[in-house]
């Protein structure tokens, strides 16, 4: 029987709709507006796309979008005053800082700048202790992306094995304090992890983020596991055309869904869940500055 498809397109459609209707209300109860900065420095082309799309998802959902687009030469005290502006202001709830950052910028100085309350990125070394600890935090996108498919396929994840491919602090260790804290049995594999393919084999669940093409085959994948594929990874593809790329995840697509209960694809996979989360995300920092009810369904 072949795998279930898990369409983080269509999920990520009804996310936005689910935000869509909180920020109506937040508009017609309270009005307020919640409000989403992002800041982008320098020219990176995958990055200004990545900013557009934010943006026109964040109007989309009724909510303000403000986007800081700074020269890649500029100064860290520069970029810092920017975020420090954003921290003071009311009507921005959430904060995001495009990466990578140019070479010359420190990527921890500059997250930990942010507010940790309006770190909807969930990289603030605060949110990070705090989710660590199984307390209230901002969380990051991704990983908050991948536990809501799960809990929507699975209901309840309580007691099944979990295996995390990728030990990143964007996605691979968040993932992990997630699942623990949805009671699974978490194991984090590596690079180092001794005869990876049995850790991988005793999953019930397969998160992949380790950013390599295609490295998890079907035959590491314990049929009847659910697959999620967070990798995004693009290779040559001379059969399309000349400089015709084709996107692949981090699992063999064809090989797993043959033996996988549920699998999410690369591309309309994950992917499509990390915006729709980030917009949650703001609703969320904005019913917690205004001591206001959380929307239920969009957080941890």
């Amino acid at each position: 029987m072949p795998a279930t498809i898990i369409d983080g397109k269509a999920f990520a459609a009804r996310v936005r709709t689910q935000v869509a209707g909180h920020v109506t209300r937040l508009k017609q109860d309270h009005g307020i507006t919640p409000g989403l900065a992002v800041v982008l420095v320098g020219e990176d082309p995958a990055s200004q796309v990545y900013v557009r799309s934010k943006g026109k998802q964040t109007v989309e959902v009724g909510m303000k979008s403000v986007e800081h687009k700074l020269d890649a030469q500029t100064s860290e005290a520069d970029l810092l005053a920017v975020i420090d502006r954003l921290n003071k202001d009311p009507e921005i709830h959430g904060i995001l800082v495009q990466l990578p950052l140019p070479g010359h910028l420190d990527e921890d100085l500059v997250i930990n700048s942010i507010a940790p309350e309006k770190d909807v990125d969930g990289f603030h070394i605060s949110n990070v202790g705090l989710l660590g600890t199984g307390q209230k935090s901002m969380v990051p996108c991704t990983p908050l992306g991948c536990l809501m498919m799960l809990r929507d396929h699975h209901g309840s994840l309580s007691g099944m094995e979990a295996v995390v491919i990728g030990r990143s602090n964007i996605v691979g260790k968040p993932m992990a304090q997630l699942l623990l804290g949805d009671s699974c049995t978490v194991t984090i594999a590596h690079s180092r992890t001794k005869d990876l393919p049995e850790v991988v084999r005793r999953a019930d669940i397969v998160v992949a983020a380790v950013g390599r093409p295609e490295m998890v085959p079907g035959d590491w994948i314990k049929p009847g596991a659910t697959v999620i594929d967070v990798g995004i990874n693009r290779l040559d593809a001379p059969e399309k055309g000349e400089g015709k790329t084709l996107l692949v995840g981090d699992v063999d697509y064809e090989s797993c869904a043959a033996v996988a209960g549920a699998i999410t694809p690369v591309p309309g996979g994950v992917g499509p869940m990390t915006i729709a989360c980030l917009l949650a995300n703001t609703v969320t920092a904005c019913c917690r500055a205004n001591s206001l009810s959380e929307p239920e369904g969009l957080t941890a």
